[in-house]
């Protein structure tokens, strides 16, 4: 599917209309490409529920959801008036198959009305357990036999666990072909992790030093100050591990450690992240706890706000075994990395909300300076910001001015909201735009999502055995349990706070 420059005349058919997911982000995210002139001069959006709305009514739940949740906050009458005459509404049961005829019939009166084949994109905003009847009932109306101009967009949670997932991929790949499918991981489509690409191959100076030889180890954190909120009966299924590791983090893990690709081509990309996941050392059952390390918050204070325990929490077990922690050692076994230890945490309700990878430098093999002269102050390291401040940050030592001999570490600074001065797109706006032009370059392929499911099985299979017998281990407001700190104490090392500010630039 050959990617254009501009969309062509686009049909977007949003399944599950009615949700959060169509009223706090797609929408939202369509409306800011129509207004900084992104979508085709000849668009529909179509949405698909079960309820019966009607396209005002339709329209104007869309006008809140704009209003509450775009980076623009409310929107221009005019400018929304444009957008939402275009807003269709239609009644469809998933289970039926007479309402996909008449879809059908929809959208090609549509392209008759143009005079012309469309764009169709079918977004399936619906819980997972939808994906397959809509995928047969499309199949079986003759929707997705156009192979260059129709796509089917899933949202994650693609499965619970391998077995599920190739469940529901096998559904979804008896009506469409792989080309067809994107599976969104709305992470790829924040401007800082597309960064990643064009920092380390777009300059000479970085990847002479990306490797073994000069890395000690590479730290990806992905942190939140927020609890499960009104989401638990989802995530007492889910847990820190399947919601955060399995997509996004190993997501970030297959940027950093990739090789380089011959184009910036979504094949050629997508393939160099599935041979870094291919080359991660598997983990043995019997020595999960050296990989690993899981955790489940108590109360807390954050804030200066007194924060519950996540078994109080709406929704949740008062037993929960669940985690909100979850933090992984992993060796990516090639040339490149061979024995560098890469560590993956994430967790809800720590001390601050912050996503970053950070690279730790080896140390200088002979110590020239004096110990009084305060050369291990900190480590040399490289911060790709990815959240909520968004840059680059070096870290290195240097001499301070006047006698004697004084070394202090000093920050090298790259800010996007200084260098661009320019609002930045919200990741669905990326992502939604490659969608219509065929980009499938920060999509996830199936043989990736796999391979992330099968490297976490032994983990999420001795964990479900072996309920934890600590929890809750962390208090709301701290940086983890313990058992975190420990498996990367057995390295050596200790957790990198998270660059937060120029005052933050220490070890825990």
């Amino acid at each position: 599917m050959k990617a254009a420059m501009t969309p062509s005349d686009t049909l977007f058919i949003l399944f599950g209309a009615g949700g959060d997911l169509s009223w706090r982000l797609v929408v939202p995210a369509l409306f800011n490409l129509f207004l900084d002139g992104h979508l085709p001069q000849r668009f529909k959006l179509l949405g698909v529920d079960r309820a019966d709305a009607g396209d005002a009514a339709l329209a104007a739940r869309y006008l809140k959801g704009v209003t509450e949740n775009s980076r623009r906050g409310a929107p221009p009458a005019d400018a929304w008036q444009s957008f939402s005459s275009n807003i269709h509404a239609i009644k469809l049961d998933a289970t039926e198959a007479e309402g996909f005829k008449q879809l059908a019939k929809a959208l090609d009166a549509h392209e008759a009305e143009w005079g012309g084949k469309a764009e169709r994109v079918f977004y399936l905003a619906t819980p997972p357990s939808l994906f397959e009847p809509i995928a047969l009932g499309l199949g079986a109306a003759g929707l997705a036999q156009d192979r260059e101009h129709v796509r089917l967009v899933v949202e994650k949670p693609l499965g619970n666990d391998l077995q599920s997932f190739r469940e529901i991929n096998a559904a979804l790949c008896r009506v469409f072909e792989e080309r067809q499918l994107f599976r969104i991981d709305h992470f790829l489509g924040k401007e800082t992790v597309q960064n990643i690409l064009a920092m380390r191959f777009a300059n000479p100076i970085f990847e002479p030093i990306w490797n073994r030889r000069y890395v000690d180890h590479v730290v990806i954190t992905a942190a939140e100050t927020l609890g499960v909120e009104q989401r638990g009966g989802y995530y007492e299924h889910a847990g820190a591990l399947r919601d955060m590791v399995q997509n996004h983090l190993f997501q970030l893990l297959c940027l950093v450690a990739m090789e380089p690709p011959v184009a910036y081509d979504a094949d050629d990309i997508r393939d160099k992240k599935v041979d870094v996941l291919h080359a991660l050392r598997p983990i043995p059952h019997d020595e999960v706890e050296t990989y690993a390390a899981r955790g489940q918050y108590a109360e807390g204070w954050i804030q200066g706000e007194q924060r519950p325990a996540y078994r109080a929490e709406p929704h949740v077990d008062a037993h929960s075994n669940t985690e909100t922690y979850a933090a992984l050692k992993l060796y990516v076994d090639n040339w490149r990395w061979q024995g560098v230890p890469f560590y993956l945490r994430t967790g809800k309700r720590l001390a601050a909300s912050v996503s970053e990878i950070s690279i730790r430098f080896r140390d200088v093999p002979h110590r020239a300076f004096p110990v009084a002269a305060g050369l291990n102050a900190q480590p040399t390291r490289l911060v790709i910001q990815l959240n909520p401040e968004q840059g680059i940050v070096l870290k290195f030592m240097a001499k301070e001015p006047g006698s004697p001999l004084r070394l202090s570490p000093v920050d090298m600074r790259f800010s996007y909201k200084e260098a661009f001065q320019a609002d930045t797109p919200a990741a669905y706006e990326t992502l939604l735009w490659d969608v219509m032009v065929g980009d499938a370059t920060l999509f996830m392929r199936a043989d990736q999502v796999e391979a992330a499911w099968q490297l976490l099985m032994p983990v999420l299979d001795v964990w479900a055995a072996n309920p934890a017998v600590n929890f809750p281990n962390y208090a709301a407001g701290s940086w983890g349990p313990e058992a975190a700190d420990l498996l990367v104490a057995r390295d050596g090392h200790s957790w990198l706070t998270p660059t937060l500010s120029k005052d933050s630039a220490h070890e825990r």
